[in-house]
């Protein structure tokens, strides 16, 4: 409520006839009660961040089934290393230089884009898209493995799995100094 103080001012004896002073008082009781009001609004009826996740089937270790040949020329491994780095290569290890890259649209994206486009133009129809084998180290973060799930749901990779690192390939990111 706004108050008006009305004192002051007044008539003095002999002197000039002066105005009153008036001075006002704001009572911002209610303005307050108002602007908690809304802040409650709001945050009962916003939504906050929903947590994204993402469907990942991993198989039962327990349980051994026959496994189906894959033409090596179908498949590219993916190894995570260390200091946010990988490296991949197509076929068979060894026989086949691993390339060293990084996450991102310049990097893995960009590998999974042109080698899925060589793998369907190389094989016949049924068998025309690329099996994906991701291979983490223990020297690679949780966020590398999010990322490279990521980029497999990005560039629509129809069939991917992630396995065990061989001390092989193991050897190979130590020459390159990513583990």
């Amino acid at each position: 409520m706004a108050e008006l103080d009305t004192s002051g001012g007044g008539k003095h004896k002999g002197g000039k006839v002066r105005s009153k002073k008036v001075s006002t008082r704001i009572d911002l009781t209610a303005m307050v009660d108002l602007a908690f009001l809304l802040i409650t609004f709001f945050m009962f009826t916003t939504t906050l961040a929903k947590k994204k996740a993402m469907d990942l089937a991993m198989p039962d270790n327990t349980v051994k089934t026959n496994q189906l040949p894959v033409a090596a020329t179908r498949s590219m491994t993916i190894l995570l290393g260390s200091h946010n780095k990988l490296e991949w290569y197509m076929g068979e290890p060894g026989k086949s230089a691993p390339t060293v890259d990084n996450y991102g649209k310049d990097g893995l994206r960009k590998a999974l884009i042109e080698n899925g486009k060589k793998v369907a133009a190389t094989h016949a129809a049924p068998d025309n898209f690329m099996i994906v084998l991701i291979k983490p180290s223990d020297k690679s973060t949780y966020e590398n493995l999010v990322s490279t799930l990521d980029e497999m749901s990005i560039t629509g990779v129809q069939s991917y799995a992630i396995v065990k690192i061989t001390p092989m390939e193991l050897g190979d990111l130590q020459k390159n100094n990513i583990y």
